[in-house]
């Protein structure tokens, strides 16, 4: 049995208002990156996801289950809003990371 890993995954929107002035172009590309981890949760994958509301502008907050940082790697690279460029995402290992049971 392979152990999983946790790693935090950022996503930074392009500017600060992004969340309330988004393109219909821009708009159209988060509701498939929703979609996209709306799947990833189903597959048990991203533990969480979700937007931060930091006063100096919203970013998104996911954490993911993985057996390798290939695999984050990977979710990273296929996530809709990074592949077209409207975001940039940061990953980190949790390597001490406590979870319930």
């Amino acid at each position: 049995m392979t152990d999983k890993h946790y790693y935090t995954y950022k996503l930074i929107p392009p500017r600060p208002g992004f969340a309330v002035d988004q393109t219909d172009a821009e708009a159209a590309v988060m509701a498939e990156h929703v979609s996209y981890w709306s799947d990833l949760r189903d597959r048990g994958i991203a533990v969480m996801f979700g937007p931060v509301l930091d006063p100096s502008g919203v970013w998104g907050l996911a954490v993911v289950e993985a057996t390798t940082n290939d695999e984050v790697e990977e979710i990273r690279a296929h996530d809709p809003a990074v592949r077209t460029g409207t975001a940039t995402a940061e990953v980190y290992s949790m390597p001490g990371a406590i979870v319930r049971t």
